[in-house]
């Protein structure tokens, strides 16, 4: 992953030895928020309007937390208003690179610079923190708006409506505080948990971290039994949340983190909601399963230092499944 420090590059990987053996993520950086008006959001500084062709989002088709944003920017009709650049799905010494080697891989579309860290440090010059994607670009002012996904998407799904005159909400305000008890525990159990357990340097961090995989997969294995989605009976944010890390499970986590307890196939309820959201009109483009597949078993020399790309499971997402027409 590799890290800046005072603008300087790092290439160190994270420091398990000081937790135990388990794996902290480090929290985001920038956490403005683009807004109709450009007033403050939640966070943040205010002058962040929602105008067409303002804003430059940087992703990695790899990365389930920029794999959100896809889906929110294809959903709410964003995508002649924002543009994209993607990166190399290889993340070795230099970070997220450029490189455009790889189908998919854009370069900089904005600056044709070589490394994601390059924007981290245009942005501020001497920014010390983790480089990640994704990262929101406002090409107005210069400024990295954002690079905290929850929140991006969060002003995908309003900020620009009156722009496009989409009006889909997946943060409807009668759902929202089941939305965020849903999120909580499916981010400690499930989104961050697979990393908890893929990057544990110890049987005991390993142990705990896995126990709540699955503890939180036959949690919502139960859950989807009753009910087609995770809150309200429609599509919200919860569930894409949730797909972007359900989508990378047979591929990556099962073997590559060792969450091989179950695959997600064995969880009927669960596989069959997969293949609903993977089936909602746009969301199948945002799916890059080489870049997913390369990305992990080749970037991660501790877990696999031969960097070989494993054969991998044939997952039929198209096949017919038992929840109706997923209510957008």
């Amino acid at each position: 992953m590799g890290q800046l420090v005072n603008g300087v590059w790092d290439p160190a990987w994270y420091d398990t030895a000081s937790t135990g053996g388990r794996f902290e993520r480090t929290v985001t950086k920038f956490r403005n928020w683009i807004t109709p008006d450009g007033a403050p959001g939640a966070s943040g500084d205010g002058g962040f309007r929602a105008e067409a062709g303002r804003y430059h989002l940087y992703v990695s088709y790899a990365c389930p937390w920029a794999h959100r944003t896809l889906i929110f920017r294809a959903l709410k009709g964003l995508d002649g208003l924002i543009d994209v650049s993607a990166v190399h799905p290889d993340m070795l010494e230099d970070g997220w690179t450029f490189d455009t080697g790889f189908p998919g891989a854009t370069g900089d579309r904005q600056f044709d610079a070589p490394f994601l860290r390059d924007i981290y440090t245009r942005a501020v010059s001497d920014v010390s923190g983790r480089v990640t994607v994704p990262v929101l670009w406002d090409k107005q002012s210069g400024r990295i708006v954002s690079n905290e996904s929850a929140e991006i998407i969060r002003m995908f799904n309003s900020a620009f409506d009156g722009l496009t005159g989409n009006d889909l909400d997946f943060w409807p305000e009668a759902l929202r505080a089941d939305i965020e008890e849903v999120n909580r525990r499916v981010y400690r159990g499930f989104n961050n948990g697979v990393y908890r357990a893929g990057f544990a340097t110890s049987q005991s961090a390993y142990d705990e971290a896995v126990r709540e995989v699955f503890e939180t997969m036959d949690w919502l294995e139960t859950h989807l039994s009753q009910e087609p989605f995770l809150v309200g009976g429609r599509v919200t944010e919860a569930d894409w949340r949730l797909f972007t890390t359900l989508v990378r499970f047979d591929p990556v986590y099962h073997l590559h983190f060792k969450c091989n307890r179950n695959r997600l196939v064995d969880f009927p309820n669960l596989w069959a909601y997969t293949r609903a959201l993977y089936q909602v009109p746009g969301v199948a483009d945002t799916v890059r399963m080489d870049h997913i597949v390369r990305h992990y078993h080749y970037s991660h020399d501790t877990i696999n230092p031969s960097r070989i790309i494993p054969i991998n499971p044939r997952l039929d997402f198209l096949a017919p499944h038992d929840r109706g027409n997923p209510r957008l």
